[in-house]
This record gives C-alpha cells, sequence and structure tokens, in this order.
C-alpha cells in the first residue's frame, strides 16, 4: 500500500524532483504535471506548452482525473516557475508574460486540481518569493507574478475558498534554493545562506502530516543561515 498520493507540478524542475525523489522514498504513488516527463514518477501528464490558460488547465484536470479514477490525492504541491531579469526599460512585456505563464498559470490550475481532487484535511502548497514581498526594480516581471501567487495563496487560504475542508494552502517564499544551476551561475556565492532542496521537500511531508502547519493562507519564507534553514511565517 501506498503511503498516500501527491500531484508535484512541475516535477522536472530541480527542486519539483526532489520533492518526487523524496516522496517516492516515503512510499507516496506521485503524478508529475510538467512540459517535460520525470521517469521516477507513477504518472507524468504533460502540459501542451503552446496551448491557452484554459487548454493547459482542461487538459491537465482530466489527464489527473482519469490517472486517480475516483481516487484523492493528499497533496498538490506547485513548484514551477522560473527567473527573469528586467526592468521597465527592458523587455517588460515579454518578461512578465513568461514569468506569469510559468508561476501564476501553474498555480492557478494546482489550485482548481486542489479544488476538484484533494482529501478533506490536504495539503496545496505554492512557491512565491520572498523578494517579492518588496519593490523588485531589477526583476520586475518575476516580482509582479510572484507576488500575484501570494495574493492567491491568501484568497485560497480564506472562507469560501473552494478548496475542500480544512486544507491547508501555503506558499513558501525561498530566497535562494541550492540547485546546481544556481551554483553554476553564482559560483562565488555564500551557499550557507542557500536552502537545500530536501529541507524543502522534508518540510512539505511534515505539513502533510499535520506538524507544524501554519494558519491557512500563510506566506512561509525559508531564510537560510550559517546551513540552518527556518520556515518563518511573514
Amino acid at each position: 500500500m501506498a503511503s498516500g498520493r501527491i500531484v508535484v507540478y512541475g516535477g522536472r524542475g530541480a527542486l519539483g524532483s526532489a520533492c518526487i525523489n523524496h516522496f517516492k522514498n516515503a512510499n507516496f504513488w506521485v503524478a508529475n504535471v510538467d512540459l517535460n516527463p520525470n521517469d521516477k514518477a507513477d504518472v507524468n501528464i504533460t502540459v501542451p506548452k503552446d496551448g491557452s490558460w484554459l487548454q493547459q488547465e482542461e487538459h491537465v484536470v482530466n489527464e489527473l482525473g482519469a490517472a486517480l479514477q475516483g481516487q484523492k490525492v493528499n497533496a498538490v504541491i506547485c513548484v514551477a516557475g522560473g527567473w527573469a531579469g528586467g526592468n521597465a526599460a527592458k523587455d517588460l512585456s515579454k518578461q512578465a508574460d513568461l514569468m506569469w505563464r510559468q508561476s501564476v498559470w501553474s498555480s492557478t490550475i494546482a489550485a482548481t486540481l486542489a479544488s476538484k481532487y484533494l482529501s478533506p484535511g490536504g495539503l496545496l502548497a505554492l512557491t512565491g518569493a520572498k523578494a517579492a514581498l518588496e519593490a523588485t526594480p531589477g526583476m520586475i516581471g518575476y516580482g509582479l507574478a510572484k507576488a500575484a501567487v501570494h495574493q492567491l495563496t491568501k484568497s485560497l487560504g480564506a472562507k469560501d475558498s473552494g478548496l475542500p475542508e480544512n486544507s491547508l494552502a501555503v506558499a513558501i517564499l525561498p530566497i535562494t534554493l541550492d540547485t546546481e544551476m544556481n551554483r553554476k551561475w553564482m559560483p562565488k556565492a555564500d551557499f550557507s545562506t542557500w536552502t537545500p532542496l530536501s529541507f524543502v521537500a522534508e518540510l512539505f511531508e511534515k505539513w502533510l502530516k499535520g506538524e507544524n502547519r501554519p494558519a491557512s493562507g500563510s506566506l512561509v519564507a525559508l531564510v537560510t543561515k550559517n546551513d540552518i534553514t527556518e520556515a518563518v511565517v511573514q
């Protein structure tokens, strides 16, 4: 018997792959929703890259429904996203559009999945950014999209949001995640302030099990100093 069922939206990226590996090792059934498959997942739902927002949602909702065959999931974890720089004088609409697609489309589709397939008391986790609590002049499109995810999370945690009873909607707000790509692009950074992917995956499992849960709608910053990470409600 599986420990439970998890959906990871963005399960091919660095954090998504770490989450899938973690939950597979803990004997969970895992579905990956991404532009590309993850061979560790039990089910892969490939998002049509050129589809509209509605077309992507319809495809993902239908594919997951077919895979679950009436079963519910314990968690929907959306770690899809990306990063782009740029201010008002440099490709603002282009970069904002890309960030919106990567962060906001995926987060709203994940919320729709949770409304349909999440068990009462289950977990919906989205990914914001601590930087987006403040001004982000050098990466306006990124800040715009992440701030929208923060607003979505607060709304999902409120009464009459459409989520199942007693479910937890929460957004993690990383500062810098310790990924291979970040190390490649920032080789001289202080890695002791970067958050390990394993910490994030373990945090999701704790919340899933009801341990140290913040209030629904919370924005939780992941603050790492001297290789020690704390989850700090904002």
